[in-house]
């Protein structure tokens, strides 16, 4: 088979087993795509071009020590690492860009859409394990309150019949609920948009 005609896989394991060439391959396949995700970020083209040399800095060391499983799956596995770099360059320069707080915050709105491309499937992914982590911050009584109405869809007169509250207190939970997580949100300085 022709090197420039293979999949993603093929090249990954060529590269693994000592072949250079697959790895350049693979690169100029994915420049584009992967350059264009990072500055769309950060908005600036040096740092655009400095996370991409870091990105295939650390795809080069993770291939080597043969810590690479995502078989069928390099594309998305490359914009994840890409992705992290993003979000540690504006941890290390504190440039975290903020959430916009537009009052009827919902950060759970992120987490419905169906229409996503492989760049927002990552990102998805990644606020979806952010946003379980900063639940658990939550007290058991609010965490009760917004798993049910959030991911379970139920209504503040099912969560009141369930949890044996009332409609108000369930709906001072959820509000509650809320409240925390924007602090707890802006006390790790996490990115939750995509």
């Amino acid at each position: 088979m022709n090197c420039t005609e293979a999949n993603d896989a093929f090249l990954v394991k060529s590269y693994i087993e000592g072949n250079e060439q697959s790895l350049s391959i693979l690169i100029n396949r994915h420049q584009q795509r992967i350059y264009s995700f990072i500055f769309s970020k950060v908005f600036d083209k040096d740092v655009a071009e400095d996370i991409f040399q870091d990105t295939f800095i650390k795809v080069i060391r993770t291939l080597k020590r043969g810590k690479y499983n995502e078989e069928g799956k390099f594309l998305p596995w490359v914009m994840r690492i890409a992705h992290n770099l993003v979000i540690d360059h504006f941890r290390k320069n504190k440039r975290m860009p903020k959430f916009e707080n537009s009052g009827d915050f919902n950060i759970f709105s992120v987490l419905c859409d169906s229409g996503l491309n492989a760049e927002k499937q990552i990102i998805k992914d990644q606020i979806e394990a952010d946003v379980k982590e900063l639940l658990k911050e939550l007290p058991e009584d609010q965490l009760e309150v917004l798993v049910m109405r959030i991911y379970k869809d139920m209504s503040f007169k099912e969560i009141s019949e369930r949890t044996g509250v009332s409609i108000n207190t369930a709906l001072g939970r959820m509000r509650y609920a809320l409240i925390n997580l924007r602090k707890v949100i802006e006390k790790h300085n996490l990115v939750l948009t995509n």
